[in-house]
């Protein structure tokens, strides 16, 4: 039972689509498609947005290895396709691209010459389950989730944070599917979606870096669970819900303001805020292989890569 009246709905438009030769499904999609649930589309699955200081928007196509570059006229651009999974993206201020690879572990994309590397697979000797996105805090420290097959049957999924001296700590490992995260306006805790409990997650900080006193901070119900996270400018939550074609915008003390809804298919994965002030946001829907976009009256949070 919800204790908020339904909140005001936002529309959404296409703002690009992926062209037919980038929708066939390459080799690499017929080994990711053994590892998902039944129903999961296998053609593309579009993830990742973030925007470089360009305006180009950086996203990847999950079962085709891909990375993908959408320019200011809404044109596709192959940048690289490998042997892997890439799930997350996200740009350095230095202008070097990290990629979350489900396969592999952390990733490094140069974005000039499309080359990509492994740049962190294990944690101490042990190797990554399957990593799915990442952040960066401002001090430039990266956080990440190792989401593997957990669930509620199996709640063992990490949250990491590895520091600029290349320190790796795992911040919890009982997340039921740790997905998207966002660090809050102050920095001093870290959102944290877990999808398969279809709830946000609030791991707050503690002096020494570590965490304690964890809990939820949003409860959703429907579709399959929320995905990827942002953070608007005054420090409300957006939530990318998958499986009923919305995101949610909160408050920052979790009451819903707004409802974006998908123009197209149910399965909005992940999102970015654009635009000359910073109020467009950007959504990627993996079914119909499109990028939505939807106009909000707030702004959201500028991200590491444009400070």
């Amino acid at each position: 039972m919800s204790l908020y009246a339904p909140p005001p709905l936002v529309e959404t438009e296409v703002y690009a689509t992926l062209t037919d030769e980038l929708r066939k499904p390459s080799t690499i999609a017929l080994g990711f498609a053994e590892s998902q649930p039944p129903g999961s589309s296998m053609t593309s699955v579009l993830e990742g947005p973030s925007f470089d200081r360009d305006g180009n928007l950086w996203c990847v196509d999950i079962p085709n290895g891909r990375i993908l570059k959408l320019d200011r006229e809404r044109r596709f651009h192959l940048v690289c396709e490998y042997d892997g999974w890439p799930n997350g993206l996200k740009i350095h201020r230095d202008g070097r691209i990290f990629v979350a690879d489900h396969k592999h572990g952390i990733m490094l994309l140069d974005p000039v010459n499309g080359r990509i590397e492994p740049y962190l697979v294990r944690a101490g000797i042990e190797r990554f389950r399957a990593v799915n996105d990442l952040f960066f805090a401002g001090n430039g420290d990266l956080y990440f989730t190792d989401q593997g097959f957990s669930g509620l049957q199996d709640p063992n999924g990490r949250v990491f944070r590895m520091t600029g001296d290349g320190r790796v700590t795992c911040l919890i490992d009982t997340v039921p599917s740790p997905n998207g995260l966002v660090m809050d306006l102050e920095e001093t805790a870290l959102y944290v979606a877990a999808t398969r409990g279809n709830s946000v997650w609030r791991l707050p900080f503690l002096r020494d870096g570590s965490t304690a006193k964890v809990g939820i901070s949003i409860q959703l119900s429907g579709g399959t669970g929320p995905d990827g996270l942002a953070l608007t400018g005054d420090g409300g939550l957006v939530v990318a819900h998958i499986g009923i074609g919305a995101v949610w915008v909160f408050d920052r003390t979790g009451q819903p303001l707004y409802r974006v809804q998908s123009c197209k298919g149910l399965h909005t994965t992940n999102i970015a805020f654009g635009g000359v002030d910073g109020k467009d946001l950007f959504i990627t829907e993996s079914s119909s292989g499109t990028i939505l976009k939807a106009r909000l009256p707030v702004a959201g949070k500028p991200m590491f890569s444009n400070h």
